[in-house]
């Protein structure tokens, strides 16, 4: 529990959640987010992000939202864009000093926020993760590959979470809104984090974690592979994003001195020795390395020359707005006297 002087300091907040096909908890998310951040202590505005849901979510977000008031704000998507993109809209138009996200399918307690933004003011982080302890999920398809998941992530990008997945998160806005959100990166937020703050600025605590208790999950064990396939693309990005160039220009330099050495030796062999090479299986290799070499160091000039042309091309969003909350209307939950 807060003390009154926590509560009177803490910053504006802004509370984000994403969902897609969840229209029997709308109402309840609503409530229990309201019911979390009664004694807040500071004003705070909720955007609720529809991912192109075809259940009537949108509907009853936007009827909900007028009756709250303009401190909750409703964005709806064209189409079913991914969490990711869902994510980015809502970061895009947060305007808190601090942006909270939880999904919105009530696992998630928002009673758990007030004491995540004190400790991420304690220990003056830039993110503040969540750690599902005692998650509330089957053990097989959901536990299992979420733990392997997590300790592959934290050995390839250097970056040691307990738990990735756990989309209840405390941000500094400053930080996260420099992070462009692609494809479904949205699991690894901690590790492009990492990308624009130092590591060490980036923390985890154990929140709660509830059953399912309306709707169906949108995840199965198929996205363990999806996530191997992000990790790849995570670990280029945070380590080759702004220089391609070497990533594939030491694999072209590895295999040309591989493909150099071995054409030498054949050279040796033919003009020294006096033996026949062109039966050689050697010779298809060598020839192959080089080829691949230049292949590879060419490829590296021209991801260099498309970088160059991204970053000086400016933002653009790789999502489109349906409807949105009009911003002249848009208000605060202040705190009460």
């Amino acid at each position: 529990m807060s003390t009154p002087d926590q509560a009177l300091s803490r910053p504006s907040l802004s509370v984000v959640i994403p969902m897609y096909q969840e229209l029997d908890n709308v109402e309840p998310m609503l409530e229990r987010v309201h019911q979390g951040l009664a004694d807040y202590g500071a004003p705070w505005e909720l955007i609720c992000v529809d991912d192109g849901s075809r259940d009537g979510t949108g509907e009853r977000l936007r009827a909900c939202a007028e009756r709250r008031g303009g401190h909750v704000r409703v964005i709806r998507l064209r189409r079913n864009f991914g969490q990711t993109a869902a994510m980015q809209a809502g970061f895009e138009s947060a305007r808190g000093e601090l942006i909270a996200t939880l999904d919105g399918d009530l696992q998630n307690d928002p009673a758990d926020i007030p004491r995540m933004v004190d400790a991420l003011l304690e220990r003056d982080l830039d993110l503040l993760q969540g750690w599902r302890r005692r998650r509330q999920d089957a053990l097989v398809m959901r536990k299992i590959p979420s733990r392997i998941a997590n300790k592959l992530i934290g050995k390839v990008t250097g970056v040691a979470l307990h738990d990735y997945g756990c989309s209840l998160k405390v941000y500094r806005a400053e930080v996260i809104q420099e992070v462009a959100l692609l494809g479904e990166m949205h699991r690894f937020i901690p590790v492009w984090v990492a990308g624009v703050t130092a590591p060490q600025r980036i923390g985890e605590i154990e929140v709660g974690h509830q059953a399912r208790q309306f709707g169906t999950s949108k995840y199965g064990i198929s996205r363990t592979f999806r996530v191997l396939v992000d990790l790849l693309s995570a670990f280029f990005f945070l380590r080759f994003g702004a220089r391609p160039g070497h990533f594939f220009g030491l694999i072209g330099i590895a295999f040309g001195v591989i493909g150099g050495l071995l054409m030498t030796n054949l050279l040796w062999v033919k003009f020294w020795l006096g033996e026949d090479i062109g039966g050689r299986p050697l010779l298809i290799v060598a020839i192959l390395m080089l080829l691949a070499s230049v292949q590879l160091l060419t490829t590296g000039v021209l991801a260099e020359m498309l970088t160059r042309t991204f970053f000086a091309s400016g933002d653009r969003s790789h999502f489109r707005i349906r409807w949105s909350s009009p911003a002249e209307t848009a208000g605060w939950k202040e705190p009460a006297a």
